[in-house]
């Protein structure tokens, strides 16, 4: 059994981190949010040490790892804001543990050599958690595309909206600076898919990009991708809209619809397993797509590029 410590208890994805620290055997020790209200950890991990000040847990970590405790932490997961993950990777590695980092893993490329020093200065690993690739559908579909021909060219549709409310725009999610803006924190995730899918970038066109909605053109090794993001729910087809849902996901390749809604309910779970058998993904596999979305941030609107996905006229 490994001990955690958890970085976000307040967040909207530490359920998951917590659900799948407990399905692989595993316990939390310590926990860390500046939030006071997180009741959530009563349904996993009721008897953890809880502070709400980063210095005093920082403190405890060290205490932990110099002393004959039993309650030494081996891994801290960091669910917090994305604009701290980089700080809070360095305090995990800093007192003996491996870092295991929601998405993304920092906001910008040239984070990247800071992190790999510290891996070597440390000896401690930086984990990532990049759920999609372990979905069964898309594993089959990777599969499938291997088979083809290396000089086979797929034109593919991404589109990803979530509705999400006015609270969104007076929350950390709404500022670049602590976000990435609406690519990085919504997109991130799909961005790898399609780098780890069809190879690396060799074009980019951004149609649109404000705080709700993004949209633009990503020509890769073996794809042509059209993509369209939104947190906006009028953008939602009719049919979502009336039964009332709030999100809606698509991958069309060559116009053929890869169905990946189910099963994610243990990806992090099949994520921690990976982590706990080495076979984690590392900084090599979170690079690619950090890297595109601060292109896709620094990137000149061009809206009058010919290549605008479907959903663009409604913009």
């Amino acid at each position: 059994m490994n001990n955690f410590a958890l970085i976000g208890a307040a967040g909207y994805v530490a359920p998951r981190h917590f659900k799948a620290i407990k399905e692989t055997g595993n316990q939390v020790v310590s926990i860390l949010d500046k939030s006071d209200s997180v009741g959530i950890i009563d349904s996993f991990f009721p008897d953890a040490s809880f502070f709400n000040e980063t210095e005093r847990f920082d403190r405890h970590l060290y205490k932990l790892l110099k002393s004959d405790s039993d309650q030494k932490v081996d891994y801290v997961s960091i669910c917090s804001p994305n604009y701290l993950h980089d700080a809070h990777i360095r305090l995990a590695l800093r007192n003996g543990a491996h870092a295991i980092c929601e998405k993304p893993l920092v906001l910008n490329p040239w984070n990247f050599d800071g992190l790999r020093n510290i891996e070597q200065d440390t000896g401690k690993n930086i984990y990532h958690i990049l759920q999609l690739r372990v979905h069964p559908s898309i594993i089959k579909l990777k599969e499938q595309l291997e088979q083809q021909k290396k000089s086979t060219k797929w034109d593919v549709d991404l589109t990803y909206i979530t509705g999400r409310g006015q609270w969104y725009y007076y929350s950390w999610k709404s500022d670049p600076e602590k976000s990435g803006g609406i690519t990085t924190n919504i997109g991130s995730h799909f961005f790898d898919l399609l780098i780890y899918l069809f190879g690396s970038v060799q074009n980019l066109v951004v149609h649109a990009h404000t705080p709700s909605v993004a949209s633009g053109f990503i020509e890769l090794t073996r794809a042509r991708v059209r993509w369209f993001l939104s947190i906006d729910c009028r953008f939602l087809p009719f049919e979502i809209q009336k039964k009332g849902g709030r999100t809606y996901r698509s991958i069309l390749i060559n116009n053929e619809e890869i169905e990946f809604s189910d099963g994610f309910t243990d990806l992090h779970t099949l994520s921690y397993q990976k982590i706990m058998n080495g076979e984690g993904f590392r900084l090599e596999d979170a690079y690619p797509y950090v890297s595109l979305c601060q292109q896709v941030r620094d990137a000149e609107v061009n809206p009058s590029h010919s290549e605008h996905h479907p959903f663009y006229a409604q913009i």
